[in-house]
């Protein structure tokens, strides 16, 4: 009688480093504004929120520091900052130099561009009912970051994803503060997807500098 076989004997899963966990935990409360700007975190409660010691959540701070995300004060803690109005006016005018000239260079477009475009648009679609702004977003991002990368140049691509953090920071506090503009960005997607459909270059460009403009003065609280 043959012997039973076993069931091979899986490693276990192995964590992350610490202070890399760290580093996500606070990255990602900081852009889905759990974290909001103003708040002030000490070293204490963000270790016993991720459950390590102290050593790993100063050297995910200073990381993060390094990124501008929050400042440091010696003996009291790390203050989040806030989204500041050169911040969005810059973050904006970057993207709509990059995006119009994308989407020129996208078009005519290929059929795997336009079905990831229509998939992405569909995931907003379902999110958005979900309630989930931070996975919104996150596909509101994807949805022109595939654009950007279907443009063939992978210098302007590397560009547009060093923005990532700030675009998506963004794109929470206007859904946050303005919820009817889930909606109207969806619809502004869509007429993007056609245009790009269509093969209208200007049209499309048309579409994104209006679309991408109107994320200034949202956050600036500038429009209702």
């Amino acid at each position: 009688m043959p012997a039973p076989a076993h069931s091979p004997v899986r490693p276990p899963v192995k964590q992350p480093p610490a202070a890399e966990r760290v580093y996500a935990h606070i990255k990602d409360a900081v852009l889905d504004r759990r974290y909001e700007g103003g708040t002030l975190l000490t070293e204490g409660d963000l270790a016993e929120a991720v459950g390590v010691s102290r050593t790993p959540v100063r050297e995910a701070l200073l990381r993060l520091e390094v990124e501008g995300l929050i400042k440091l004060y010696p003996k009291k803690g790390a203050l989040v900052l806030a989204v500041s109005a050169q911040e969005i006016a810059d973050v904006v005018e970057t993207r709509l130099l990059v995006e119009e000239f994308a989407v020129r260079k996208a078009v005519p477009a290929s059929a795997k561009l336009i079905a990831r475009l229509e998939q992405l648009l569909e995931e907003q679609r379902q999110l958005s009912e979900a309630g989930d702004l931070a996975a919104v977003s996150v596909k509101d991002r994807c949805f022109h970051a595939e654009i950007v990368k279907h443009a063939g140049n992978e210098i302007l691509s590397r560009l547009y994803d060093q923005m990532r953090d700030r675009q998506l920071r963004m794109g929470v506090a206007v859904m946050e503060s303005h919820p009817g503009r889930i909606a109207a960005n969806i619809t502004e997607h869509g007429e993007l997807l056609e245009a790009i459909r269509a093969g209208d270059a200007d049209g499309a460009a048309q579409v994104v500098r209006r679309h991408v403009s109107r994320v200034k003065v949202l956050v600036r609280g500038e429009d209702r």
